[in-house]
């Protein structure tokens, strides 16, 4: 047991996972022929005529996605419908048969390029317009499209799947060779994270409405991502049960309860991806979400081991709505004022005798009546560790009241502190007293742990 734990706190992230982490948020671009017909899912069967954004401006999309303090864009540079927003060789379905005539994901890379940011692309394997899709010769088809867009539009940071498919009593079932697209990606574009439920970089969070784990694992067992390398030898319990059940919905992935029973680990983090409206594509009719419940996605996201990738889908001029815009500038806001300024504090780690639990006392520069969060990082290039900690206040009477108990750490750990007695015991806000000091206490582990950063807001 003790071997595998430390077997599994070995696990580590690979230079183009550790990259995708310090993007951390980034934006998702929903725009084609839907944008024109107020779908979601188009059939493939759309007139290219109707794809006529008037005031395209890429320009706009990359310096609101800027100021919004997001690091990245992914464009979907096809979705189901077929329709391409780059001029393809290999299908009439495209920009280049429109009145728009543009190369849009041209212009969207290189705005991003001119803006700082990252650029990355999805192309959708489902292809509802191809006469190949169902037949051997798609996978043809689908991998020449691919290669136009990993050798036609500089670096990206990003390919973006889905396993979306035609399957259906009146569909057409098409097998997707997906590592047949994986080495294509890794001979053009090897620094590029590949998104899909079954890696072999970054999966899915399980649901579409931007709620993470409370506890979330980028350790997980090889059975989720079969795509994944697998950097263990089995759990001590893989003879005893089977783990090819495990989805991305499942609650508790990568928790103790699971790995004794994996073949095998691997480092495949999670992508929230949610759209700041109801819907993937514009809609008039649609608002974008309220502010709080955009800062919690983030807080549980960014802040909860994960990354966020937010859509936001241009209108039928081509533009970001400003509706859209305005919510994002308050986003941005909210997010310098909650957490853009750390108060000034001292780290000194303390240890207890246990490589696994170690504590960290915090002393503030100057003591304050209320501390509203404690961001956490784990050295994650040494492996995800922590499974327990506890943020404790300290204040000068030597009283020390506990403010958060959580789980995992990971790349980047925000704590909402709060104080989990205060209906029996005013503790902090009415106490007038000031804290001086934390502890953050790390009460469970699979090795030795290496956090390196703490700060304090």
């Amino acid at each position: 047991m003790v071997e595998f734990l430390k077997e599994a706190a070995g696990v580590v992230p690979s230079e183009r996972q550790l990259a995708w982490f310090d993007i951390g948020f980034y934006a998702f671009i929903h725009f084609g022929v839907n944008t024109f017909t107020d779908r979601e899912w188009g059939d493939g069967t759309e007139p290219e005529s109707i794809f006529n954004p008037e005031k395209l401006d890429c320009r706009q999309w990359a310096e609101t996605v800027k100021a919004a303090g997001m690091k990245g864009m992914v464009l979907t540079a096809k979705h189901h419908d077929g329709f391409c927003l780059w001029p393809s060789k290999y299908t009439e379905h495209s920009v280049k048969n429109s009145p728009c005539k543009r190369d849009v994901v041209g212009e969207a890379a290189l705005a991003c390029r001119e803006a700082g940011l990252k650029f990355g692309v999805y192309l959708s394997p489902w292809d509802r317009n191809s006469q190949y899709y169902g037949t051997p010769e798609y996978n043809d088809y689908y991998c020449n499209q691919l290669e136009e867009l990993l050798t036609g539009y500089g670096e990206l940071f990003c390919i973006w799947f889905d396993g979306a498919c035609g399957e259906g009593p009146d569909g057409r079932k098409q097998e997707y060779d997906f590592p047949r697209y994986i080495r294509l990606i890794r001979k053009y574009q090897p620094n590029a994270v590949i998104f899909y439920d079954k890696g072999p970089d970054v999966r899915w969070c399980g649901n579409e409405a931007g709620s993470s784990r409370i506890s979330e694992w980028a350790v997980v067992p090889g059975e989720l991502c079969p795509m994944a390398a697998v950097q263990t030898g089995p759990g001590p319990m893989a003879a005893e049960g089977d783990m090819t059940y495990l989805y991305n919905t499942d609650a508790y992935v990568g928790a103790m309860s699971g790995i004794l029973y994996s073949k095998g680990l691997a480092y495949i983090p999670a992508e929230v991806d949610t759209s700041i409206r109801s819907g993937w594509f514009w809609h008039k009719e649609e608002d974008p979400k309220p502010l709080r419940r955009l800062f919690q996605i983030y807080l549980g996201s960014v802040g909860g081991n994960a990354c966020l990738n937010l859509n936001i889908p241009p209108d039928r001029d081509g533009l970001l709505d400003q509706r859209d815009v305005a919510r994002l500038k308050e986003l941005r806001e909210l997010l310098d004022q909650e957490l853009g300024h750390p108060l000034e504090a001292t780290v000194e780690k303390r240890e207890s005798g246990y490589p696994t639990q170690p504590e960290y006392l915090i002393t503030l520069a100057h003591p304050v009546t209320k501390v509203k969060y404690v961001e956490l990082s784990e050295d994650i290039a040494k492996g995800q560790r922590v499974e327990g900690f506890r943020v404790e206040a300290m204040f000068p009477d030597g009283n020390q009241f506990p403010l958060f108990q959580g789980t995992t750490i990971g790349n980047r750990k925000i704590c909402v502190l709060t104080d989990p007695f205060a209906e029996q015991n005013k503790l902090i806000d009415d106490s007038g007293d000031k804290i001086d000091r934390l502890v953050v206490k790390v009460t469970a582990a699979r090795d030795e742990v290496f956090l390196k950063d703490i700060r304090i807001f």
